[in-house]
Parts: C-alpha cells; sequence; structure tokens
C-alpha cells in the first residue's frame, strides 16, 4: 500500500462504525419503544386494542422493513450504500414523527409500515460498510460494536419508558426516536466514505483507492470485480454453489429475528402476565438489552478469534438453553440472569449471523446478500408480533411463549450447523469472482 499524499488524512475505520452505530441506537430504539409501550396501548381507551390488534401492528412495522431491506439492499450494490443509507435515514425518521401525530390505530399501523421501509434499508447499508472498512482480523468484532447500537437504543427506549411512559403516553415516546435521525444526517453527509467495491466497479478506481489509503483498509481487485459487477450480484447468490449457505443464512436469520421481535415487543406484556406490574415488566426489557450489549461484544471478539461458525453456535445454543429456564419460572434473582442471556441469544446472536454473512460471501456481493438474507429472515420478524399476539389472546400460560422461541432458536441453530465452510482465501474469493463473470453453462 503506498504512503499518503501530503493533501490526504488517514481516518480510523472506527469513524464508519461510529456512524452507522449512531444510526442503528435510532433503529433498536425504534422496536423497543414499541415493546414497552404495548401494555399503554392495550389500556389506551381511544383505541380499544386487543393483543392481536397490536400484534398486526407490530407485524406491519416488520413487513415494512422485510420489503425494505430486499429492495434496499439491491439498491446500495447499484447506486451506492452511502445514499441509499442516508436516504433510508431520513425516510424512517420522518415516518416514525408522523406516527406519533397519528389520530387512529389504522393510520398508526400504515406510518409504521412506511417507517419500516426505512428502517430494512439502514441495517444492510450499515453492515456492508462496517464489515468492507474493518480491519481483516476484526470484521466481526468491528461490526459487533456497531451494532451493538441496537441494544444500547434499547436501553435508552426502557429507561426512557420507565421515567416518562407515565407523565407522557406513548406519543412523545416514539416522537423522541425521530428527531436525531433528521440532525444525523448531515454529519453522515459529511463525514461516511462510500463504499470502495462499489466505486470500483462502477470505474472509480482512483476514488476507491484514495479511500483504501485513507483508512488504511487493502482494497480488492477491482478488474474481474468490475466484470463480475455487471453480471449481476443476483446471478452469482444463486448459482448452485451458493443458493444452499443463502438459504441457510436467512433460514437462521429468521429464527433470530423471530427472537428480537418476539422478546422486545411482547417481553413486558409477558411478564405483566405472569403477574408483575409496569415498571417491572419494562425493567425487563432494560435487562435483556444490557445483555445484549455486554454478550454481543463479548462472543463477536470470540468470532475473530474462533470463528463465526463456533461464535453462533454458541449463540444459540445460550438462546435454548435460557428460553428453557425462563419456561420454569425460576426464582428472582435468576429470572434476570435468564433475561439477560436472553438478550445474547436473541439480540445478539443476529447480530453474529448477519455478521457471519456478510463475511462469508464476496465484498461486491454484500449488499445484496444481507439484504436477502435480512429479507426473507424478516419474515420472522413479521410472524413474532402476531404469534405472540395469539398466545396472549388464546390464555394459554405464559410458559407457551417461551416455548415458541425455543422452537426457533433450536431452527437457528441447525442451520448454522448446515451452512458449508466459506472460502477465505484471496485467491479462493477471486475465483468465485472469475466464475460468477463466466458466461453460464
Amino acid at each position: 500500500m503506498t504512503n499518503l499524499p501530503a493533501t490526504l488524512k488517514r481516518r480510523s475505520p472506527l469513524l464508519v462504525v461510529a456512524l452507522c452505530f449512531a444510526v442503528i441506537v435510532l433503529d433498536g430504539y425504534d422496536l423497543m419503544i414499541f415493546g414497552a409501550i404495548v401494555p399503554v396501548l392495550l389500556e389506551f381507551p381511544q383505541w380499544g386494542l386487543g393483543p392481536s390488534e397490536v400484534g398486526i401492528i407490530g407485524s406491519l412495522t416488520t413487513f415494512g422493513m422485510l420489503v425494505g431491506a430486499l429492495l434496499v439492499g439491491t439498491l446500495s450494490d447499484i447506486f451506492g450504500r452511502r445514499r441509499v443509507f442516508m436516504a433510508s435515514t431520513i425516510w424512517f425518521s420522518a415516518m416514525t414523527l408522523l406516527s406519533a401525530l397519528a389520530p387512529t390505530p389504522e393510520l398508526f399501523g400504515l406510518l409504521r409500515l412506511l417507517a419500516g421501509l426505512g428502517l430494512g434499508g439502514v441495517m444492510p447499508t450499515a453492515i456492508a460498510l462496517t464489515v468492507e472498512y474493518a480491519p481483516a482480523n476484526r470484521k466481526q468484532f468491528y461490526n459487533a460494536m456497531m451494532f451493538v447500537g441496537y441494544s444500547v437504543g434499547g436501553v435508552l427506549a426502557a429507561l426512557l419508558a420507565l421515567i416518562l411512559v407515565q407523565p407522557l403516553g406513548f406519543r412523545w415516546l416514539i416522537a423522541f426516536g425521530a428527531v436525531p435521525g433528521i440532525l444525523l444526517v448531515p454529519v453522515i453527509a459529511k463525514y461516511l466514505p462510500e463504499s470502495m467495491s462499489y466505486l470500483a466497479r462502477r470505474g472509480q478506481t482512483g476514488r476507491a483507492e484514495e479511500l483504501s489509503r485513507t483508512y488504511g483498509i487493502e482494497l480488492a481487485s477491482t478488474g474481474r470485480e468490475q466484470e463480475a459487477g455487471r453480471t449481476g450480484a443476483f446471478r452469482y447468490l444463486l448459482g448452485p454453489r451458493r443458493l444452499r449457505p443463502l438459504a441457510l443464512f436467512s433460514t437462521a436469520s429468521f429464527a433470530g429475528l423471530l427472537l428480537v421481535y418476539g422478546l422486545n415487543t411482547w417481553l413486558p406484556q409477558i411478564m405483566r402476565s405472569a403477574g408483575y406490574p409496569l415498571g417491572s415488566s419494562i425493567s425487563f426489557l432494560l435487562v435483556l438489552n444490557l445483555g445484549a450489549v455486554l454478550g454481543t461484544i463479548c462472543s463477536a471478539a470470540l468470532a475473530d478469534r474462533v470463528g463465526s461458525r463456533i461464535a453462533v453456535t454458541l449463540a444459540f445454543l445460550a438462546a435454548v438453553a435460557t428460553l428453557v429456564g425462563l419456561s420454569l419460572q425460576p426464582s428472582a434473582g435468576l429470572l434476570y440472569v435468564f433475561v439477560a442471556l436472553a438478550g445474547l441469544g436473541s439480540i445478539g446472536t443476529q447480530i453474529l449471523v448477519n455478521g457471519y454473512a456478510a463475511a462469508y460471501f464476496p465484498a461486491w456481493t454484500r449488499g445484496t446478500a444481507v439484504g436477502i438474507t435480512l429479507g426473507i429472515g424478516r419474515l420472522g420478524a413479521v410472524v413474532a408480533p402476531l404469534l405472540v399476539g395469539m398466545i396472549l389472546d388464546s390464555n394459554l400460560s405464559f410458559e407457551w411463549n417461551f416455548y415458541a422461541f425455543l422452537l426457533a432458536a433450536a431452527l437457528g441453530l441447525v442451520a448454522i450447523l448446515l451452512i458449508p465452510r466459506g472460502k477465505t482465501t484471496a485467491a479462493q474469493q477471486a475465483t468465485a469472482i472469475g466464475s460468477a463473470a463466466a458466461p453460464a453453462p
């Protein structure tokens, strides 16, 4: 790698992590604040909602995220990840602010759906940029540092809900998560770099090499990558050797997101059905996300040391064990321990799955690959609020919610174990890119 020209200043890849982290905090806040206000929505007399109706509203948001992830993951590979990242941030912030003013539950649900489109576009682009700018031996750790913002947002949501839900109501809590996103956009526009692989594919090799030198990141070979890029990332990913891992990553993402959205949407209400007061129920949401913050950083460091496959397997195993423990109604002290471990087994596991998928496929397909796995995986996020709402409406005991989550964790574990070992060397990746560029047999 050549020395930096005098006009260039070296920047740390942690700048990319920090900018993506800031937006992911808002993403996490949006999800967790909805879970925190579910008991309030159920008791809001003007709307008269039951668990199934609230579950539908929660699923509308996640359905929007499904569509957003499928569309924007591909658009970011076409138009640039930086531009799409900013547009997604503006969109979900504006729709979230409008949803806080919604006069009816129908309009509230529609605006939550529209906000989901933007939220779905943020995740794939944030993951792809973070992994691309991370040092080769720290990709999972950098991705975890960025994505732990999701749990930080959850912690902020739970704290604000504990303090403000009674005096201010749910509308102010939703609005608090919208304004910072709009204020962040000028900062992102000034400091967030474009994807180097995107620039190289567009023939802007000079800009890509300049960013490579500025951030101290090795630039992958560009010639064959540009040729492969013209044939389309979809063609490569749907090839016979890539379709199986793509499907398995999507299955693992389905399981992980079912856990994330099931627990974070309904945990306060599940614990209320078990006899806990509102404040105590929201405190479980706080503990869940604190456990995810600490557990994710530790497990990501483990992933960079022993491999993503082992780390994700252990995280899903932790989910299985803790969900069994929660279903057994342990003592109060042990219950909080299990809830904290469930944070690692749900949010932490999904973060690791995202990072594993991003590192598994070549850089030029990364936005599309993560968009597909997250998009299909979001079916789990759509199913979770509906599933738990129906269980609560059916008058089954609260343990049945944890049994449903347990099945999802077991499914994710099996999917990860079946993923073929990825190609890791530069020569192997070049061969894969070359085969994608070659004419179809």
